[in-house]
């Protein structure tokens, strides 16, 4: 596996944490102890921080996952990669975006910038 797709499986693993011990051990392995996680609606910085916000997700959306859409792409220490919120319950996909992550020399993320590409109807 290459260190993008690592670095992108823990992502992954971080955002369908929903107990909050998994969620704080995710969060740890998948991001540095200073990482950034930015998108149109957060901008914060550390793990509390990122770990807060995916459980804001989580509660806006109970019964639903994220999930990686297509590809990973890397060069040197960025990826970029899709993704879709999806419910367990009937596979509908309300949300999808796309990030774009830096890594350390550890491989653990640095920095996420995130960009939504499709949002439910008001």
């Amino acid at each position: 596996m290459s260190i993008y797709a690592a670095a992108v499986t823990r992502y992954f693993e971080a955002w369908n944490a929903t107990d909050a011990d998994a969620l704080a051990k995710a969060v740890a392995a998948a991001w540095t102890e200073d990482g950034t996680y930015t998108d149109p609606l957060a901008d914060v910085c550390g793990h509390e921080q990122i770990a807060a916000v995916i459980q804001t997700a989580h509660e806006q959306f109970p019964g639903f996952e994220f999930r990686l859409t297509g590809d990973t792409d890397g060069n040197h220490h960025i990826a970029r990669f899709g993704w879709e919120l999806v419910s367990t319950a009937d596979g509908s996909a309300p949300v999808a975006g796309s990030d774009v992550i830096t890594l350390a020399e550890d491989g653990r993320i640095t920095s996420v910038l995130g960009f939504l590409d499709r949002l439910p109807a008001a």
